[in-house]
């Protein structure tokens, strides 16, 4: 791993995923209290398992791709974040999933304005987005609280989801 993938807030540590976060991915990821609103649902241990391969070969291809999200002191896994190309050809998007144990105490926000920092500062990448669902106050809050802004809206499986960008232009263009 590229040591310069590694990202540090103020109380998290993202390292990119790696095998050896397979056990905590593959709990998180079955976990429906989690996982269920996620674009794909639940994930059994065989889409957890190829999940990771691919977000591995991510990060060897674009330098960008999930982080596993810990406290640095006691390595304790919180959840992921990251910034992956999303399915629907709808451009980079910033995805973030943390235990419910993690969510109330600020690190969702803190790790996915790290990533998001991370995605135009690091990896060059001029427009990322992020989706949530219209009634999912809290990821809203958490999107607006990182400088996202809401541009357009679709519906999925009727469900309305809001997109959110963040734009930022190369220093040249400024």
């Amino acid at each position: 791993m590229n040591p310069s993938w590694i990202v540090r807030t103020a109380r998290l540590l993202l390292r990119p995923v790696a095998w050896t976060d397979l056990a905590e991915l593959r709990a998180i990821k079955a976990d429906p209290r989690v996982f269920a609103v996620m674009l794909g649902g639940v994930r059994s241990p065989v889409q957890t398992a190829e999940e990771l391969a691919a977000d591995i070969a991510a990060w060897g291809a674009r330098g960008i791709g999930m982080w596993s999200v810990r406290t640095p002191d006691d390595e304790a896994f919180h959840g992921v974040v990251g910034v992956t190309e999303r399915p629907d050809g709808r451009g980079m998007g910033l995805r973030y999933a943390l235990w419910p144990d993690s969510q109330g105490h600020g690190f969702a926000r803190e790790a996915a304005g790290g990533a998001l920092r991370y995605a135009h500062e690091r990896a060059g990448l001029g427009r990322v987005i992020a989706v949530a669902r219209e009634d999912n106050i809290a990821s809203r809050m958490v999107l607006g609280g990182i400088g996202m802004v809401e541009c357009e809206s679709f519906v999925r499986d009727g469900e309305r989801l809001l997109i959110y960008e963040s734009i930022r232009h190369p220093p040249s263009w400024r």
